[in-house]
């Protein structure tokens, strides 16, 4: 299935403060130069925030973690989980359509979205409040047909039931998860036949519709307020090894305290910033980063400077910031050696690591030899996306 982005497109997007500490505290989980593995949790966020996720957001994200706007876009266009267009202000509607729920009524389910909020999947109400579509197995398959709603399962549904849930939810009620014929969990729909004893003794509600019920954010979306921030990763026993005794103020790696809200209130991680003008790389000293300096160049050799960009992982920006460290060529690139491909690592600001994970030293090796890679050639073809 084709997924684009949808034509119209908001002019910005910005995470809430409460989420911009959430994502940036995420982005910690990772070592110095993986952090591009928060894609996921990040885009995740922005569309809890905001429903959908627009442009803007995908690539708002992609600059808090130093990939090529292209980068996110492939990952937010490849899982049907990230929505590309507008959802419904109160609610979006996935029904299962898979075997279990096509056999005990889904396109029933199904007609009474296409009456009831659009015709077609993907398409607002009138009034902007719902959106719907069908989707592939949901998993509760013994309490079909089923959707789900917000952050929540409701099972064993009828069109009759679903029609007024979706009336409910209008009026702005959060209809009850689970079961709607009062099943507790996954037992025959006509009762127990079997392990009654306890029955009377049981809650009215399973440990998962329960805890929806008390909380009531079945609809809600995610502002970053709903739990304080913790970083676990991040706290560390005492100095005499013994736990941290106030799980309310835990340390982090640097033996400083968080707030009472559980938000670390240190300077964001490097890569969690946006990457600064190619023209302008980040100062920094050889005593704060690894490795040693190679020798550098202060402008091209006679004949111009090679094109990096045939470089896989070098698009223009990280040319940019090449040429202004001192490297034009890729015979320089070629003679680095390990320790001052470190030193090369720590100076991308926004991508380090990038060097390394890519082989830009072989890469440039056979360039420099005057042979060609298959993305050199790629470039060459113009088959290869103009950006970082």
């Amino acid at each position: 299935m084709l997924r684009r982005l949808h034509p119209d497109q908001p002019e910005s997007f910005a995470f809430t403060p409460a989420n911009q500490a959430w994502a940036e505290a995420q982005i910690t989980k990772y070592p110095d130069g993986r952090q591009a593995s928060a894609i996921i949790p990040l885009l995740w966020r922005a569309q809890e925030q905001e429903g959908w996720l627009s442009r803007p957001a995908i690539e708002h994200v992609a600059d808090m973690l130093g990939l090529a706007h292209i980068r996110a876009l492939e990952v937010a266009t490849f899982y049907f989980m990230f929505q590309l267009q507008p959802v419904g202000s109160v609610a979006h509607v996935q029904i299962c359509g898979t075997t279990s729920c096509m056999i005990c009524g889904a396109e029933d389910l199904m007609g009474v979205c296409k009456e009831k909020i659009a015709p077609r999947a993907h398409e607002l109400s009138a009034d902007g409040k719902f959106s719907w579509e069908e989707v592939e197995c949901l998993g509760a398959c013994a309490n079909a047909p089923m959707a789900q709603i917000g952050k929540d399962y409701y099972e064993d549904l009828t069109a009759e039931r679903l029609s007024e849930m979706l009336d409910e939810m209008a009026a702005g009620k959060v209809p009850t998860p689970g079961s709607q014929i009062g099943r507790y969990a996954s037992e025959p729909a006509a009762g127990l036949t079997t392990l009654k004893a306890h029955e009377a003794d049981r809650p009215k509600h399973n440990a998962a519709v329960a805890l929806a019920t008390e909380i009531g954010d079945t609809l809600k979306r995610i502002d970053g307020t709903e739990v304080p921030l913790r970083t676990p990763w991040r706290d560390r026993s005492d100095e005499e090894g013994s736990a941290n005794p106030d799980k309310h103020t835990p340390k982090l790696s640097g033996g400083e305290a968080v707030d009472e809200t559980g938000i670390d209130k240190r300077e964001a991680p490097a890569a969690a910033k946006a990457h600064p003008p190619a023209s302008a790389p980040a100062e920094s000293t050889d005593d704060e980063t690894e490795g040693t300096k190679p020798e550098t160049l202060d402008a091209p050799r006679a004949g111009g400077a090679d094109d990096l960009k045939q470089i896989k992982g070098v698009g223009p920006k990280l040319e940019g910031v090449l040429n202004g460290l001192g490297f034009f060529h890729f015979d320089q690139i070629a003679s680095w050696t390990s320790d001052e491909l470190a030193w090369v690592d720590s100076h991308l600001e926004g991508f380090k690591g990038r060097a390394t994970r890519d082989d830009w030293v072989s890469q440039a090796r056979t360039l420099s030899e005057g042979g060609e890679t298959e993305f050199s050639t790629r470039v060459k073809d113009g088959d290869v996306y103009d950006e970082d």
